[in-house]
């Protein structure tokens, strides 16, 4: 006999599979977006071609606080819309918060969506500055939350801070040109000593990017650390 969970799950999949054979009218979808389940809205975001202003709240109120193949999809229907046509980078870009909350989701592949969608919203100034203010806050809470790791903390804690520092460094590679040393060469600094490699290689991605001599010495020693794919950064440059 199956439990009510395992219930749930037969019954999402079905609905899902049943709704994606048949069509809606566009505002049947946006109806579903707004008040529809799991997969009323998995659905809607998939199928919904296009959203006005007010849609597109209704939309990316779905990217965060909510089930993870909802929060997938709508974050993959937000970066097809994004490449599809440039109004779109004036109507989602309101939403800074939103999506600074979904760059550290705990779903890399939306991660990866969001932050590539966040290279297309760059472009408006006041959008840009907005976000990166609250990278830069998510920045110094992995800082502190790694340097009060205790010993006896579960590998969890200290795995839930370095993957946020990760995907907000990732993030900072579509800004570090525009960022003024003074604020881009801290978070570097430390960055590019931490024990994790791949925060290293990130530091690194971010680093080789960069012309200004301040970093040079940064760059010079992660082209010697001791990880293959640190160096590796700088290698496939020559």
């Amino acid at each position: 006999m199956k439990s009510g969970f395992y219930e749930n799950l037969d019954i999402n999949f079905e609905q899902a599979y049943e709704m994606s054979e048949k069509e809606f009218t566009h505002e049947e979808l946006v109806d579903m977006l707004e008040n529809g389940n799991i997969p009323q809205k998995q659905i809607a975001a998939m199928k919904i071609l296009g959203v006005n202003e007010d849609e597109a709240g209704i939309l990316i109120s779905n990217l965060t606080g909510c089930d993870g193949k909802i929060r997938e999809a709508v974050a993959l229907k937000i970066n097809q819309l994004l490449n599809s046509d440039d109004k779109y980078i004036e109507i989602f870009s309101k939403f800074y918060l939103p999506f600074a909350d979904a760059s550290i989701d705990i779903n890399g592949n939306i991660c990866r969506l969001v932050i590539e969608s966040v290279g297309l919203l760059k472009s408006d100034k006041i959008f840009a500055d907005k976000y990166l203010a609250k990278i830069f806050g998510f920045i110094e809470e992995a800082f502190i939350g790694l340097d009060n790791i205790k010993f006896r903390d579960k590998k969890y804690t200290i795995n839930k801070q370095l993957f946020k520092l990760y995907w907000c460094l990732e993030s900072l590679k579509h800004f570090s040109g525009d960022i003024e040393p003074e604020i881009l060469l801290p978070i570097l600094e430390r960055a590019s000593t931490e024990k994790e490699y791949t925060i290293r290689e990130k530091a690194a991605q971010i680093i080789a990017g960069l012309n200004n001599p301040k970093y040079a010495y940064l760059k010079n020693n992660l082209m010697k650390d001791e990880n293959y794919y640190v160096r590796e950064v700088f290698n496939k440059m020559l």
